[in-house]
């Protein structure tokens, strides 16, 4: 890939992953994994970005073709042409901590699953990152929303304890969460059960607790500025840009 040439966005909005299509062939998946296992250790590290795509092509692993390994090589494209681009920070006393949750629904093809994402910043840059696919098919955008934001709301409690283990003061709660979803928020804030919602796992509802003892406060964000939406889907460049930019990614 060292002649290759650098592309603006880690994944094509116009591809859709499946298993198998019927066409693409199969490649060797040592070669694959190892390629893949690199781009994870990135992702996981210090590129926030390409948490996404790296999700999506990890999890044809066990039997990929020359169709994920394209999507793969994009990746590795895209990395070519952003190797100035870190994670940055600002100098600050304020230890606030900020969340994004969003989801896409159904985004998987093969078993319709939805895509949990989320992303913390504090002093201008991330600090934690996840894009994971859901283990539950969710029946509407309101539940995806609504699971998302509960793995989102154990992340923030873990951020919690160790900014309280770190300076010994807590005086990092409610963390603040945003979500661009109205419903979810209107089911996460009311512990009524209604005919909608009663099929949710009640793991789920670990959520509705956090926010009545305070924990997590909730509030609504604009789809615009969600930036969260770069770890649930592949964005146009102009999109991408602008979400990799509030992560404190930057040149």
């Amino acid at each position: 890939m060292q002649d290759s040439n650098p592309v603006s966005t880690p994944a094509d909005i116009n591809v859709k992953l499946l298993k198998y299509d019927g066409i693409s062939k199969p490649v060797d998946s040592k070669k694959y994994q190892a390629m893949v296992g690199s781009l994870l250790y990135a992702s996981v590290a210090t590129r926030p970005d390409i948490a996404q795509a790296v999700s999506e092509v990890s999890k044809y692993n066990s039997c990929p073709t020359e169709a994920h390994l394209t999507a793969v090589k994009r990746i590795i494209r895209y990395i070519k042409g952003t190797l100035t681009t870190k994670l940055c920070y600002n100098k600050s006393d304020e230890t606030k901590v900020i969340g994004y949750s969003d989801a896409n629904w159904a985004g998987d093809l093969d078993n319709r699953c939805s895509t949990s994402g989320n992303v913390f910043l504090m002093s201008g840059g991330a600090v934690s990152w996840q894009s994971k696919r859901q283990n539950t098919v969710a029946v509407s955008t309101a539940e995806a929303e609504y699971v998302s934001l509960f793995h989102a709301t154990q992340e923030a409690m873990w951020l919690h304890k160790l900014l309280n283990d770190i300076d010994g003061k807590d005086a990092h709660m409610p963390t603040t969460c945003m979500v661009d979803n109205q419903a979810a928020i209107a089911i996460a804030k009311n512990t009524a059960t209604k005919s909608r919602t009663k099929h949710i796992d009640i793991k789920y509802h670990f959520l509705r607790e956090a926010v009545a003892n305070g924990h997590i406060l909730i509030k609504y964000c604009p789809s615009a500025d969600m930036t969260a939406d770069i770890l649930t889907k592949p964005l146009c460049r102009a999109r991408f840009v602008v979400h990799r930019q509030n992560m404190g990614l930057t040149d």
